[in-house]
């Protein structure tokens, strides 16, 4: 089979599998502050702070799910038992939905109180089915190709569109039936999410076999070959026994010792030490010192395993130096769940030809624009290739950072002089998701690229799940960030400070996050040459 002429097959199998994943995850997304808010009555700093640490933790536990599938089960059965376990949070969500709109359940346990516990119970699954999904079936998109092939940072744009595919349908479907003004509707857009995760299974589960293959017609994603050495004693089975990762039981002990330290360095009242009326441990986020432990002890314990070669160990330095400014981009773009859902149900004139658009449906404007803009970039990055004009993969996410920049200062423009119950029109919005889309572009899809090129084969799951840790941190963030929003479902202002910032309109509000974008372009670009240099290892 030729794949010289066009993408593999198996390019759109996983194409598909994580459209129908993305549409359960988004879907979902579209409705959870709005449900939390709306019918779970929560305030908004105590949901902005629980989706922060559902989306942070969503993306924290990739690196089981990639150690897991590296050691042991392969990137095939990983897939299939993340699609079963999300399948089955999407449920408890639901559940959790009927739970409080059912009058008999709440005579007997309370009208939210329960429903509040099966929603934690549903995005803990969620959370540990995406760490078996998210990492595996990324790092099967380069298995497609040789290493040497020129169109993977296509091909990751390609699969990249699936995933906005999916992510442009759920919210306008989930929003439909389960964004109605009525909060008993939730729960549909729920069960929406989860017969999409069972689909997106079924593709998967019956066409693997078929379309899973490298370009010689060797199966990918199989079990690792230390897995099976006792059936294989050929030389190639023993060299890959021989350069599996070495994980010595001290240096897993040293690993553990020291993200357990770092977690209560990072959950510690330090007020507590000049004034004994508070507990150490007073108001602790133990979610997210666990996410900010881990992304410090992760990427020490890989890059100290002694079977890495220097050019390997230089490398995987520049994944993580790519990561940490990632961790920028994504805590100002995943406002998109959060802040920017509040801002378009309070504060967007969303009436269009006598029909007021649900605030949900503004999820998908990005999903939309990514479908129609990706196939155009990764026409650019091919063109620009061939014409050996591309540039860098650090200077595209430079660029990407800038576009987020330029995207926050539009909506803080619009903004500018609004009262604090005031609305602006929908294109200020929509201006905004577009030059989000762009960076997105610029920026994510090229990421997971420069992971599966740089990664050392047997590393290649894990550091995926290094990638997306980066993410981990900055949905936390995102969530934290999300709560300095000043301006109340009431119209009631409370000013907030951050780092000396005082935010006390939106406008200030949105320009922090132009600045904090801007700041880390900036240096990423100062960067720029130095990483190209380790990643051809001049260094």
């Amino acid at each position: 089979m030729s794949t010289q002429q066009g993408h593999p097959k198996g390019l759109y199998l996983l194409f598909l599998t994580e459209m129908w994943e993305r549409f359960s995850y988004y879907g979902m997304r579209a409705l959870f502050m709005l449900y939390m808010t709306k019918a779970l009555l929560l305030d908004d700093k105590s949901a902005s702070g629980i989706y922060g640490s559902y989306t942070g933790l969503v993306y924290l536990t990739p690196l089981l799910g990639g150690y897991i599938a590296d050691r042991y089960w392969g990137n095939r059965r990983s897939i299939e038992t993340g699609c079963l376990l999300m399948a089955l949070g999407q449920g408890l969500m639901f559940l959790s939905a009927l739970w409080f709109d059912s009058a008999l359940f709440a005579d007997f346990f309370g009208e939210r109180g329960f429903a509040k516990w099966l929603m934690f119970l549903g995005l803990g699954v969620l959370i540990l089915g995406n760490g078996f999904f998210k990492p595996n079936i990324s790092s099967m998109v380069g298995d497609l190709y040789t290493p040497t092939d020129k169109r993977k940072d296509s091909a990751f744009t390609i699969f990249y569109m699936g995933v906005n595919l999916g992510a442009t349908i759920a919210p306008l479907w989930c929003g439909f039936v389960g964004d109605t003004d009525n909060p008993a509707d939730f729960k549909w857009g729920f069960l929406s999410a989860a017969i999409g995760m069972l689909v997106g299974f079924t593709v998967f589960h019956f066409f693997k076999h078929k379309y899973l293959v490298t370009p010689d017609g060797r199966q990918i994603g199989l079990p690792t070959a230390q897995d099976n050495v006792h059936h294989d004693h050929s030389p190639a089975a023993e060299a890959a026994q021989a350069a599996a990762p070495k994980s010595s039981p001290l240096r897993l002990v040293f690993s553990v010792c020291g993200a357990l330290l770092l977690v209560l360095l990072f959950s510690f009242n330090y007020s507590s030490l000049s004034d004994p009326t508070i507990s150490p441990f007073q108001g602790a986020d133990w979610i997210g010192s666990v996410i900010y432990a881990t992304c410090i002890v992760m990427p020490v314990f890989i890059a100290s395993d002694k079977s890495l070669t220097r050019l390997e160990r230089t490398r995987i330095y520049v994944i993580y130096i790519v990561a940490f400014f990632v961790i920028f981009f994504w805590a100002a773009y995943e406002q998109a769940g959060s802040s920017l859902t509040l801002f378009a149900d309070r504060h967007v004139d969303r009436h269009l030809f006598g029909w007021e658009v649900p605030a949900s449906y503004f999820q998908s404007v990005n999903a939309i624009l990514i479908v129609l803009l990706a196939p155009l970039m990764a026409g650019l990055w091919s063109l620009l290739a061939r014409h050996k004009a591309e540039p860098p993969s650090p200077l595209k996410q430079a660029c990407g950072l800038f576009l987020l920049a330029l995207g926050y200062l539009v909506i803080a423009q619009g903004v500018d002089g609004m009262e604090a119950e005031g609305k602006v029109a929908m294109f200020w919005l929509i201006g905004l998701y577009l030059l989000h889309t762009l960076g997105e572009l610029c920026l994510a899809p090229i990421g997971l690229s420069l992971v599966s090129k740089l990664s050392p084969a047997r590393f290649a799951s894990l550091l995926m799940g290094v990638w997306y840790m980066s993410t981990a941190a900055s949905n936390k963030l995102a969530g934290l960030l999300a709560g300095l929003l000043p301006v109340g479902a009431d119209g009631t202002v409370t000013p907030k400070h951050f780092l000396g910032y005082e935010i006390v309109t939106l406008h200030d509000f949105f320009l922090l996050f132009t600045f904090i974008s801007a700041a880390a372009g900036l240096l990423m670009l100062f960067c720029v040459k130095r990483l190209v240099k380790m990643m051809n290892g001049l260094e």
